[in-house]
């Protein structure tokens, strides 16, 4: 037996996809992605019975005696050392808390008794699908951000999440930092870019794609992009300096409009005097699934132990 497969899977607000992933290579098996939409306030039965059902799909493609186990990206609150939810006051997933994910994948599928299922972090299991095979494969220290409907952020450290320590901030991410009259969650995300229109113009707009469509033709909102992107280096400077990350990387939907801030925020880092590079995610959607699925890694996994308590 090989057992040089892993199933990563990628747990969003309102849906799972997960895809066997190459052990050795750190790729994707194409044919084995399977996606399915979740109704993330559904009881936590017929949760589980969907992630089971896509998880099941994956497998099937596969010879299962290739398989070392199941990796899960999972958003937080959640004992990622146990398999325990404790999402609570989110609206989303509230019913899983208290579920122990682990024991009930495990008897859903049917799999048996020593058959590996292991979670971390969404934002940790990103970053780590970046710097094993994806914009930061080539440097040693990185942090990869997540703009969208919030502000994912993890620092890594040869491909290890680094979440405590004089080096990054309390838990290892930068979203509930102090920022202006909130905390950066509230400006780096679409929640904020679109807040801002909205007090601008006194429209709504359904996402962050329909904003920049606007930015070429209306100067407003060319400076609104400029004045994120600027407001993110400010921002993250001091921390990529401390870190002393080699490579930012950003993800996320706000990513694909970074043709429109990506030369405030460089222009900002620079005015810092912070030497990181900035690239934008290779891995796109699939950096949580390759990023979780490296949790069947025997040595990733003995380092990554005294960061899965504290994420």
């Amino acid at each position: 037996m090989k057992k040089n497969l892993a199933i990563g899977t990628d747990i969003g607000g309102s849906h799972i996809t997960c895809a066997a992933v190459d052990l050795v290579s750190g790729k994707i098996l194409r044919d084995t992605v399977s996606e399915r939409a979740v109704d993330n306030k559904a009881q936590a039965s017929a949760i589980i019975s969907i992630w089971a059902e896509a998880l099941s799909e994956a497998l099937s493609k596969i010879s299962f005696e290739d398989v070392k186990g199941i990796g899960f990206a999972m958003p937080g609150p959640f004992d990622y050392v146990k398999g325990i939810s404790y999402i609570r006051g989110v609206a989303k997933y509230e019913n899983l808390y208290g579920f122990n994910i682990s024991y009930a994948i495990s008897k859903t599928l049917g799999v048996p008794g020593d058959f590996l299922v292991r979670f971390m972090n969404d934002a940790s299991s990103f970053a780590v699908g970046e710097a094993w095979a994806g914009s930061a494969s080539k440097v040693n220290s990185s942090l990869s951000i997540t703009l969208g409907t919030g502000f994912g952020s993890a620092f890594i450290r040869n491909r290890i999440p680094i979440v405590d320590g004089p080096d990054v901030p309390k838990l290892g991410c930068v979203y509930h930092l102090p920022y202006k009259d909130g905390i950066a969650d509230d400006t780096f995300s679409t929640r904020g870019l679109l807040g801002k229109y909205k007090n601008l113009k006194g429209k709504e707009l359904s996402g962050v794609k329909e904003l920049a469509a606007l930015a070429p033709s209306d100067k407003a909102v060319a400076d609104l992009f400029t004045e994120f992107g600027d407001g993110l280096g400010l921002f993250l400077a001091p921390w990529l300096k401390r870190f002393g990350a080699e490579m930012l990387v950003i993800g996320g939907n706000i990513s694909y409009a970074y043709n429109i801030f990506g030369d405030a925020l460089e222009k900002r880092l620079k005015e810092e005097n912070c030497n990181s590079k900035v690239a934008i995610s290779k891995l796109k959607e699939d950096a949580a699934i390759i990023g979780s699925a490296y949790l069947l890694d025997d040595g990733f996994w003995k380092s990554v132990q005294h960061a899965l308590p504290l994420m």
